[in-house]
């Protein structure tokens, strides 16, 4: 979640960059989360803390971390993720000041109950990792006289973002440890395109034509329209796939706290720095760097960003030795740079720098074709995912699905199904378990469209990818980006018979 930039005094920045350093030094989850918790309560001053993570298969928030003598009490405490405070911070990933505990409905006092603590007031805030919600930290009774304020709101949602990172990496690396991976697994498995529509066609082969070389890239699109993926898709197919694939969230940090994270920072540079911190230049190093939402960054750090695109070269935060660096750097916007660039925010020296080989990533309704193949792709995952029989969606849902706008492009559309699939008792997704909006603002006359020439459209992708393999199921299946068996269903249903020799 990006938060409007303003002054932070010194002591409080260098609290969360000290901050910042402690929950990135450890890959051990139950630490990482402890680290968080404490630290929260430290940079905000507040009597207790807690974080909560978000279990998405069962739909539950459970506390993992708690400071102070509620922690033996309230530590695996599970309730339902829309449920009190915490769940509304999860459905809207937004922050929440709460002054007065007493007069707000959605408070549940069962928690203060079990653990003997009496709340007054409280802040939560949205662990955001990836555009998705993975849990809330909670500060609870601001120390010293008054209660928290807006500002403190704030310092605790740029808190979250630097911790959720931290918690990410944790929670990836435990989840190898439990499955007994060595490092050199790729963390984020396989990277899979899905859709075979002309405008997605194009993007691909631009994607092909400069994976092979170390020009700069600068993907532009909507938020959600996937231009992580197709940043990961360049680098896992270019000669650097064997190194690491470093992103990081450029709106997500204040101005020094950004540059903390891109170039590092030397002991002693700031208050409680103990130790040598490398960046995620170096951390990339010989790899790729993905800096995402590189339109909002300031003119100090354009700069910065600028010598390194130049030299090859920065300096930490705090030093004075010149480091080398053998990195390639795709960045991406959703901002309109050109115009920033007229209005003086945006250097032209950087843009000029940045759109070596431009990619523009479609919306998903200029991509509406693609739609039953990414259906069927997150309906297959999210059911394996949960453990959950194998679902289909109805011709009604499909069309209303097509007909849609899709705002939030393909993000939207993968939490939309993600919710159909808890939402259906049975085998087939219907349209009463799409959302209203859906419902209501399905572009008509798609619709109608849709619901007559979706399953010629589908049949005809069918036997193209068949045809293309020489009919081997198996490679068509990955090629349409469904399983096999789902494969075999759909040649059933469409009665796609193969050609006799």
């Amino acid at each position: 979640m990006h938060v409007p930039p303003r002054e932070i005094p010194h002591d409080t920045l260098s609290a969360l960059l000290q901050a910042s350093s402690a929950i990135n030094s450890s890959l051990d989850l139950n630490q990482t989360l402890q680290t968080v918790a404490l630290r929260a309560v430290e940079v905000i001053g507040a009597e207790g803390s807690c974080v909560l993570l978000l279990d998405r298969q069962r739909h539950k928030l459970v506390f993992k971390a708690v400071t102070g003598v509620s922690a033996p009490v309230l530590l695996n405490t599970e309730f339902d993720a829309d449920f009190g405070i915490a769940g509304r911070v999860v459905r809207t990933s937004q922050p929440t000041l709460v002054t007065d505990v007493r007069k707000d409905e959605s408070f549940f006092p069962g928690i203060d109950e079990k653990s003997g603590f009496t709340t007054r007031g409280l802040i939560a805030a949205p662990l955001i990792h990836k555009g998705q919600v993975i849990g809330v930290v909670e500060v609870v009774n601001k120390t010293g006289v008054g209660g928290f304020s807006t500002e403190d709101t704030d310092l605790l949602q740029i808190f979250a973002n630097l911790a959720a990172s931290g918690m990410a990496n944790a929670q990836r690396y435990d989840r190898l440890r439990k499955q007994n991976l060595g490092f050199r697994t790729t963390l984020e498995g396989p990277v899979r395109i899905i859709g075979q529509s002309p405008v997605l066609s194009e993007v691909l082969e631009l994607c092909g034509r400069v994976s092979g070389s170390n020009a700069t890239v600068l993907v532009l699109g909507e938020t959600g329209t996937g231009k992580e993926l197709i940043s990961r898709y360049i680098h896992n197919r270019s000669p650097r796939r064997d190194n690491p694939f470093v992103a990081l969230q450029c709106a997500a940090l204040p101005e020094t706290l950004l540059e903390s994270e891109l170039f590092g920072h030397e002991k002693g540079a700031f208050t409680g720095a103990a130790a040598q911190k490398i960046g995620r230049f170096e951390m990339a190093a010989g790899g790729t760097i993905f800096l995402d939402e590189i339109g909002d960054i300031s003119p100090s750090t354009q700069i910065k960003l600028l010598r390194v695109l130049q030299e090859k070269e920065f300096v930490r935060l705090g030093g004075t030795e010149t480091v080398s660096c053998d990195v390639r750097i795709i960045a991406a916007t959703n901002r309109d740079l050109p115009e920033a660039m007229r209005e003086g925010r945006f250097r032209k020296d950087l843009y000029y720098r940045l759109n070596v080989f431009p990619i523009v990533m479609p919306p998903l309704r200029q991509r509406r074709e693609d739609i039953p193949l990414l259906v069927t792709h997150f309906i297959e995952n999210t059911a394996g995912q949960l453990h959950l029989p194998a679902k289909t969606v109805s011709g009604e849902a499909l069309a209303m699905l097509v007909g849609y706008a899709w705002p939030g492009n393909i993000r939207e559309l993968q939490n939309v199904l993600e919710r159909a699939v808890l939402l259906c008792d049975g085998q087939t997704i219907e349209a009463a378990h799409l959302p209203r909006e859906i419902i209501g603002t399905a572009d008509a006359a798609v619709t109608r469209t849709a619901t007559g020439g979706l399953w010629d459209y589908e049949k005809t992708l069918i036997a193209q990818a068949l045809a293309q393999t020489g009919w081997n199921q198996s490679q068509a299946a990955r090629k349409l980006g469904i399983s096999r068996d789902n494969l075999r269903y759909r040649i059933k249903k469409f009665g796609i018979e193969k050609p006799r020799s």
